[in-house]
């Protein structure tokens, strides 16, 4: 099975170790764009609790 790499458009085989990406530096920018929310999950969006210093709420 082959399929094409999302950053890049070449084709991947189902083997490769970085797969779906043909390189390590597709993958990276993958990453990034996750990262700087070029890329989004449709839906409402999810309100966390402020949280405070090593993970604890401000309220404790």
């Amino acid at each position: 099975m082959k399929a094409k790499c999302p950053i890049c458009r070449r084709a991947v085989p189902a083997g490769e170790p970085d797969f779906p990406f043909c390189s390590p530096r597709c993958r990276e920018v993958d990453l990034g764009k996750w990262a700087t929310e070029e890329y989004r999950i449709p839906g409402e969006p999810v309100y966390l609790p402020e949280m405070g210093r090593a993970g604890q709420d401000d309220g404790e």
